[in-house]
């Protein structure tokens, strides 16, 4: 089952950026289909890979990051093929 998953990573200290930019480094070279917007980034993909790859690297930027907000939302298909009919 394929999956579109919303991610935006909000680090809450000065140094926002490197955790940001590092993170993005990360899911480009993780296979998955990603477009990359100024406040969020859609990941498109298999649910089971691409939550165990979301897994795995949140986990590596909470031990990394003393304070940081991560906010997903995840839909069912690959919306990254939606074109409006309107």
């Amino acid at each position: 089952m394929n999956v579109s998953i919303d991610i935006s990573l909000y680090p809450l200290h000065k140094d926002f950026e490197n955790p940001i930019k590092d993170f993005i480094k990360k899911l480009r070279t993780s296979g998955f289909t990603t477009i990359e917007n100024p406040l969020s980034t859609q990941v498109y993909g298999d649910y089971n890979e691409v939550m165990s790859w979301i897994q795995e690297n949140i986990h590596e930027t909470f031990l990394n990051e003393d304070h940081c907000l991560f906010i997903l939302k995840i839909i069912k298909g690959d919306r990254g093929a939606y074109k409006p009919s309107f």
